[in-house]
């Protein structure tokens, strides 16, 4: 859940890009077909009767049946359809990304390989998107699932300082652990905001989710995948290094014992950030690069439009390991033919079309002169109401509940601040890839299922204990003994041969 919620969260940010195709309408020839997805996850906001997807409807010609559930029980009211065979539609639009290949092996819907020669966009789509061509290509070698996609190295999580309180401490951005260190003691002992009182200062305002995002890679972990591989293939559990992550809690111990991570940090939530930012109690903060510009800066007392007043994303910290940022998967939802389909070519094509170039640039920008237009030099501008978010979502943009729709970070970058923009482009270069999505078999599935949630339980308990002080360090050891028993090496031997298959259709 925390991951949907986080992807949507940027999803609703963003819009989608123009993507390499042949684009130009199909030709649909009126023929019927039925669509099952999900309606949008704004309530004043009728996708169906959305222009942007009237317009790709009309334009390619179909006479469209729309099944829309509501978004928020989308995966509890058709997970149960697709297992009982009660789905009567053409095109699906999957509850889940079958990472177990459930549906697929349930014969429920049709491999679309039999009809690549009927869609040019995407096939030269896969060509353009080889790490995502090896991901939706299933265990038996076919491919099922038409997919939007989610931006995997812009606009991701990073760290945020407060530049005028940088100004004031006539400090810069740390670049490494103790530099950030002797940073927040700063700020805990100085009156920052300058209201008289020292002692109301929060140096660093982090929810507990992104203390992993924040401080794993400092000790070279990737504790956002939690499983991670290495130059040569070798595949361990990063919360299960017995040196590295050790490290890690005793880091975050000495910051909780300092006073640096505060005592209640667990409860600490979004909210309770943007209201500490708005009364300029805090100095540090660890978020989705959206909220620096859209959620944080925008409620400082003195933000000025500037990043010179402004909550600035920064460099990941090193320690150890030269630091990094953990990107996203890039995969988002997944569309597919039903198997019982009597227009399954047709589909074929619908979603062919909905991949082209037309098509992306509707889901991206809209519609010239009405949610944009085309400057003198070329570049494009969004409306006046077009920058009227609720309208620009009942308008239809980024449609991904209906359609495969490809994130990129062209009209986001229009969106934002101008300095937002640019950090975002400077922070990419640390950005790398998270675990990739790979299917797993039936025997995978059944021993994942089986240790992976008693394993993920020991391990959030365990680290709350030890950063808090709990348990002593001096229990670290049993800790790994405690995850050994949980049959960590039967998982960790599971990822690894998931990961050589891979490896293996990534490499053709």
């Amino acid at each position: 859940m925390k991951k949907r919620v986080l992807s949507m969260l940027l999803a609703s940010a963003m819009v989608v890009s123009m993507l390499a195709g042949c684009g130009g309408a199909a030709g649909g020839g009126g023929k019927h077909l039925k669509i099952l997805a999900e309606t949008s996850n704004y309530a004043n906001v009728d996708i169906k009767e959305a222009e942007i997807v009237k317009k790709v409807i009309a334009d390619f010609g179909a006479d469209v049946e729309w099944q829309l559930v509501d978004y928020n029980n989308y995966q509890d009211t058709v997970t149960p359809m697709l297992s009982a065979g009660q789905v009567d539609a053409d095109i699906v639009l999957l509850p889940d990304q079958d990472a177990n290949q459930t549906y697929i092996k349930s014969g429920l819907f049709t491999p679309l390989n039999k009809y690549f020669d009927s869609m040019p966009n995407f096939t030269k789509w896969l060509d353009a998107n080889p790490v995502i061509k090896a991901e939706i290509t299933a265990e038996d070698g076919n491919i099922y699932y038409v997919p939007g996609t989610n931006v995997g190295k812009d606009y991701q999580p990073c760290l945020m300082y407060n530049q005028v309180w940088l100004d004031k401490a006539g400090k810069t951005a740390p670049k490494t652990l103790d530099e950030l260190v002797d940073l927040l003691k700063y700020y805990k002992d100085n009156d920052m905001n300058g209201n008289g009182d020292a002692n109301d200062e929060i140096p660093m305002s982090i929810m507990a989710d992104f203390l992993p995002y924040m401080f794993g890679p400092a000790f070279g972990l990737d504790l956002v995948s939690g499983f991670q591989a290495d130059a040569s293939g070798n595949v361990t559990y990063a919360y299960a290094d017995s040196a590295n992550y050790k490290k890690y809690l005793e880091f975050l111990n000495g910051l909780y014992k300092d006073g640096l991570l505060e005592q209640e940090y667990t409860s600490i939530d979004r909210d309770k950030v943007i209201e500490r930012i708005s009364n300029d109690l805090t100095g540090v903060a660890y978020d989705f690069s959206w909220a620096m510009s859209m959620m944080y800066s925008n409620v400082l007392p003195y933000y000025d439009g500037t990043a010179a007043t402004a909550f600035v994303g920064a460099a990941p910290l090193s320690g150890d390991k030269e630091g990094f940022y953990v990107g996203r998967v890039e995969l988002g939802n997944m569309f597919a033919i039903s198997a019982n389909s009597k227009n399954a070519e047709y589909a074929a094509k619908f979603l062919d079309y909905a991949m082209s170039d037309a098509c992306q640039e509707l889901y991206q920008w809209g519609i010239e002169g009405e949610s944009y237009v085309v400057n003198a030099d070329g570049t494009r501008s969004f409306t006046e109401k077009g920058q009227d978010n609720d309208w620009l979502q009942q308008f239809g943009i980024n449609p991904s509940f209906v359609f495969p729709a490809q994130q990129s970070v062209a009209s986001t970058d229009v969106l934002v601040a101008d300095w937002h923009a640019k950090s975002n482009a400077e922070l990419r270069q640390y950005v790398v890839d998270p675990w990739p999505f790979i299917y797993a078999t039936s025997d995978e599935t059944d021993t994942i299922n089986t240790y992976m949630t008693d394993i993920e339980t020991k391990v959030n308990e365990s680290a709350t204990a030890f950063i808090t002080g709990t348990r002593p360090m001096t229990e670290f050891d049993a800790y790994i003994g405690e995850l050994d028993s949980l049959h960590l090496p039967d998982v960790t031997a599971i990822r690894k041969q998931q990961y050589d298959r891979y490896l293996k259709a990534l490499n053709g």
